[in-house]
């Protein structure tokens, strides 16, 4: 799935206290992984680009304003 040419992204929200993290990447054949910040070699979930859309819409709408 990822290589060690994965390039992730995390987002500018973040600092650098630690804390609940994410970060993303775009992988081959059009999928988008997702795993956590503060554990870089554990697991990463894998989306489809329009299930991974739905996701932060609802994130989004999840959140507190």
């Amino acid at each position: 799935m990822e290589s060690k040419t994965t390039q992730w992204r995390k987002s500018s929200y973040s600092g650098d206290q630690g804390g609940e993290c994410l970060e993303v990447a775009e992988l081959p054949c059009a999928t988008v992984a997702v795993r956590d910040s503060k554990n870089p070699v554990g697991p990463v979930l894998a989306f489809r680009p329009d299930v991974f859309r739905q996701f932060i819409s609802w994130a989004g709408a999840a959140t507190p304003a």
